[in-house]
């Protein structure tokens, strides 16, 4: 088992002894500093890692190393994109983005970045694919969500090297998929072919 940075263990297979897709949250932000300590949005828009994100990327990074990946999914969001950059320079994989596995829209920090300014300042990524403005311009449900979560499921579930792909992505999306409320960095894994979790248990 590899131990998660003093957290929860991760098993290196399934108890059916099927690989499970990896998960994993981005590093630490502003955003979650001053969340944490307050539960106050302090309107930061599309937060970057902090100097401890970008430490817990690299050493989520050097957990990755000791895995089996081919690719990484990262969240449009700069502290998703950030985190897997650090990744995928690590492993020498590809990186792509895919809006899907962002945030739900709920606080500021959930405002995005239009795709012209990501692509000025990521030029090495594709974001063609996604409309200009990808993320919602109101709150999105919590059902919603969890709906748009379990449709991500089905599409990495139907992919041929599923159980090689790592996603950067969020607290709210993981928590959908797994029921589990990660912290910053935590590396998680799931089996995207399970069903996908009844509302009432993962958002009670």
């Amino acid at each position: 088992m590899l131990e998660l940075r003093g957290k929860r263990p991760l098993p290196l297979q399934g108890q059916d002894g099927s690989v499970k897709v990896y998960l994993a949250r981005h590093g630490q932000t502003m955003f979650n500093v001053v969340f944490g300590k307050t539960k106050q949005d302090p309107g930061i828009e599309d937060p970057p890692l902090t100097e401890t994100g970008h430490a817990q990327s690299q050493e989520l990074a050097e957990q990755f190393a000791k895995l089996d990946i081919s690719r990484i999914i990262a969240s449009p969001y700069t502290r998703a994109l950030q985190t897997a950059h650090a990744v995928a320079n690590r492993l020498g994989v590809p990186m792509t983005v895919d809006a899907n596995v962002r945030e739900r829209t709920a606080y500021v920090c959930d405002v995005g970045r239009e795709t012209p300014a990501l692509t000025a300042d990521w030029p090495q990524l594709d974001f063609s694919h996604l409309n200009e403005i990808w993320w919602d311009r109101k709150e999105e449900t919590i059902p919603a969500f969890h709906d748009r979560c379990g449709a991500f499921r089905g599409l990495i579930a139907a992919a041929d090297d599923w159980d090689r792909v790592a996603v950067i992505t969020h607290w709210g999306v993981i928590r959908s998929l797994t029921g589990v409320r990660a912290g910053n960095a935590e590396l998680l894994r799931c089996d995207p072919r399970d069903p996908h979790p009844p509302l009432d248990e993962t958002w009670p």
